[in-house]
């Protein structure tokens, strides 16, 4: 992730967020990464929400700085950095419901098309996976 934390307060950052539903969604995106985390939501960039602070160095001597767990709420869907692994024959995606997959990012247009426990599980171990390891396993 080429974004660094920055001191914008990210209640700033969410009033700017003016489409209802995915203001809502953030809230709870927030809360439930929060929760998960045990740690406070921190602006990364102009606009992603990310929680905890790690630094990763792969073997192939790259290394840097990025969230534990992170998300975006876009113009059209919200974007969670969430994925460790890669998305075929995840039997937790089977089971969450509407969504898209990047290299490590989960796309949903919307909360309300997914199933909020089976998505809390995959952030719980997004969080584990990240925090845990060695090296950062998302990072590309």
């Amino acid at each position: 992730m080429a974004t660094l934390p920055t001191e914008v307060p990210v209640v700033d950052f969410l009033d700017r967020v003016h489409h209802k539903v995915r203001r809502a969604d953030a809230d709870t995106l927030v809360s439930m990464m929060s929760e998960v985390s045990g740690q406070p939501p921190v602006m990364w960039g102009p606009s992603i929400i990310g929680f905890g602070h790690l630094h990763y160095r792969h073997p192939t001597g790259t290394e840097g700085d990025m969230p534990g767990i992170a998300f975006s709420p876009r113009a059209t869907q919200l974007v969670l950095y969430v994925l460790t692994g890669p998305p075929e024959g995840d039997t937790l995606l089977a089971r969450l419901g509407k969504h898209t997959t990047g290299k490590v990012c989960l796309y949903l247009k919307t909360l309300a098309d997914v199933d909020l426990a089976v998505l809390r599980a995959i952030v719980e171990r997004a969080w584990q996976e990240n925090t845990t390891a060695g090296h950062c396993v998302v990072c590309h």
